[in-house]
C-alpha cells in the first residue's frame, strides 16, 4: 500500500495546512479544516485503456487548434441548453447541485433517456440500486431501451469501463459516494471528493467524454466539499425550488462556455420536469384588484429579461428596533434605499417595520431593484395601489440619482409584449423612438420618479 501524508485542508476556499487550526487564514472562517490524506506516489492511471494514451505533450498556436470536432449537442431540454451555454461542449465536467427532492435526478434521468436514442450514453448510480432507477423511469413514462447503466461507487473501476464502452456523455450520481481506492478517507471526504473529481475531470477531457456530476448541498445552501471542487469543473449549476411549489429555477453559477447567472425555469409535474418558455408569464400571476405595494419591474437574468412582482408591506412597529425583511433581495441594500428615501424623498420610516418580498421565489441581486422597491414602499407607506400597467426599473445612486442599467431598450420591449402601457426608467435608457402603446417617462432623480406616482 502507498505511503500516505497528512494535511488539512479548508473546505471553503481550499487552502492547505500542515496542522490544525480554528481560522482558516486565507478566507478567515472558522472550524473549516478538516483533516486530508493523500497518497505519497501518484494515483495509478495507467489501468484503463485511452485515459494516459498522451504519453507527451506538444505544443500549439491557438489558431491551430482544430474546433470542428467538438461541437455542442443539444441536451433535448431548451431551457437547459440555455444554462449551459448553448448545449453540452464534449469533454466539459458540469456539477449540478441543488436541496434534497429539487429534481436532479430527475431532470439528468429525463435528459439521458432522450439522448440515448442518438448516441452512446452511461448513467453512473451510487446512491440507488438499478431497480429504484428502473422505477423512477417507469412512473415518468421514459423510453429505457437505449441508456445504459451502471452501479458502481469505485472510480477506478466507472473509468475502466468507461474506457470500454466509449459512452459520449456520463452521469455521476453522485460525486459525494465515489471514492478512489489508494485514499484512505471515507467516502464524501474533503479529500476523497478532492481527487474523484479532479480525476472523473481528467478523465472526461482527455476522452472528449461529457460529465455529468451531481453534488450535494449543505444546509446553508451551498455546494458541499471543497471549494476547489468547483474550481476544477468546467459549469456549476444549482437546481433551486420550495417543496411548496412546483416550479424548479436552473441557474449557472460558473460557466467557461456561455454566460453566468443564466436563468432556467421547469415545472415540476407527474411525468417529470417539464420546460417553461415563458416565465415571466408564471411570476406575474397578479390579482386582477389593485393592492398598494405592488409593482412590476424587469430584471436582466443571463441573456434576456424577466418579469417580476415586487411585493412591499410598511407597517408600524411596535419595537424599540423595526424589523427590515427582504425575501428574494439583499437585506443590505433595503436599509441603504431606506436612507435614501429619507435624504431624498423626504419620507421617514424609522419607526415602520418593513417587509419585501420577491414573488415567485426569484432571488433577485442586480441593483435594477431600485427604483422599483422604492417605489412599492412609498405605495404601501401611503396605501395607495399603483397602475396595474406600470412597470419600472433602474438603479438608485446615494445622491438620489436614477442611474442607467444594461440592456434597457429590450427590457421595455419584453414589457411592452406583456400588455404594459407605461414605464418609469432612468432618462438614459429612455427609447430615442417611440414604442407604441408604451408611455416611457425618463426621470433623472428620486424626487421626480415621486413626483409622476
Amino acid at each position: 500500500m502507498a505511503k500516505t501524508k497528512t494535511a488539512y485542508v479548508c473546505t471553503d476556499c481550499g487552502a492547505d495546512y500542515t496542522r490544525w487550526l480554528g481560522q482558516c487564514q486565507e478566507c478567515h472562517a472558522w472550524n473549516t479544516i478538516s483533516e486530508f490524506r493523500q497518497a505519497k506516489t501518484p494515483i495509478r492511471q495507467d489501468n484503463f485503456s485511452g485515459f494516459a494514451g498522451q504519453t507527451s505533450a506538444t505544443v500549439q498556436t491557438l489558431d491551430s487548434i482544430d474546433l470542428t470536432a467538438l461541437p455542442r449537442f443539444s441536451s433535448g431540454f431548451k431551457e437547459f441548453d440555455r444554462v449551459l451555454g448553448g448545449g453540452i461542449v464534449p469533454g466539459s465536467a458540469i456539477l449540478i447541485g441543488g436541496e434534497p427532492g429539487a429534481g436532479k435526478s430527475t431532470l439528468l434521468l429525463q435528459t439521458m433517456c432522450s439522448l440515448a436514442a442518438n448516441m452512446e450514453t452511461l448513467y453512473v448510480t451510487g446512491e440507488e440500486s438499478l431497480q429504484q432507477v428502473a422505477m423512477r423511469a417507469k412512473r415518468l413514462g421514459l423510453p429505457t431501451n437505449k441508456l445504459k447503466m451502471l452501479s458502481e461507487t469505485s472510480v477506478e473501476n466507472i473509468c475502466n469501463i468507461a474506457s470500454k464502452e466509449k459512452p459520449k456523455i456520463m452521469v455521476i450520481d453522485s460525486i459525494q459516494v465515489m471514492h478512489i481506492s489508494d485514499i484512505q478517507s471515507a467516502p464524501g471526504s474533503v479529500s476523497q471528493v478532492r481527487e474523484t473529481a479532479a480525476y472523473l475531470t481528467r478523465f472526461a477531457k482527455q476522452n472528449h467524454v461529457a460529465m455529468l456530476l451531481v453534488g450535494h448541498v449543505t444546509k446553508d445552501g451551498s455546494l458541499a466539499g471543497p471549494k476547489v471542487l468547483e474550481h476544477c469543473i468546467d459549469c456549476s449549476i444549482m437546481l433551486e425550488g420550495s417543496t411548496d411549489s412546483r416550479f424548479r429555477t436552473l441557474r449557472g453559477n460558473k460557466n467557461r462556455f456561455g454566460a453566468v447567472n443564466e436563468l432556467g425555469v421547469f415545472a415540476m409535474t407527474g411525468t417529470g420536469l417539464k420546460e417553461v418558455s415563458n416565465p415571466s408569464a408564471i411570476f406575474l400571476s397578479r390579482s386582477a384588484e389593485q393592492t398598494a405595494g405592488s409593482i412590476v419591474m424587469v430584471l436582466w437574468e443571463g441573456t434576456r429579461p424577466l418579469l417580476v412582482e415586487i411585493q412591499a408591506l410598511v407597517d408600524h412597529s411596535a419595537l424599540g428596533n423595526p424589523r427590515r425583511v427582504a425575501v428574494g433581495a439583499e437585506q443590505n441594500r433595503l436599509s441603504m434605499l431606506l436612507a435614501i428615501l429619507h435624504r431624498h424623498g423626504g419620507l421617514q420610516m424609522n419607526d415602520q417595520d418593513v417587509f419585501v418580498n420577491v414573488v415567485g421565489g426569484v432571488k433577485v441581486s442586480e441593483t435594477s431593484i431600485d427604483l422599483a422597491l422604492l417605489l412599492a414602499l412609498v405605495s404601501s407607506f401611503r396605501d395607495k395601489a399603483l397602475p396595474q400597467d406600470l412597470v419600472v426599473f433602474g438603479e438608485v445612486g446615494l445622491s438620489g440619482e436614477i442611474r442607467p442599467v444594461p440592456s434597457g431598450q429590450e427590457r421595455i420591449n419584453e414589457a411592452a409584449k406583456h400588455g404594459f402601457k407605461r414605464a418609469i426608467v432612468p432618462i438614459a435608457n429612455a427609447p430615442k423612438h417611440s414604442i407604441e402603446g408604451m408611455e416611457v417617462i425618463g426621470v433623472k432623480k428620486l424626487s421626480d420618479a415621486l413626483d409622476i406616482i
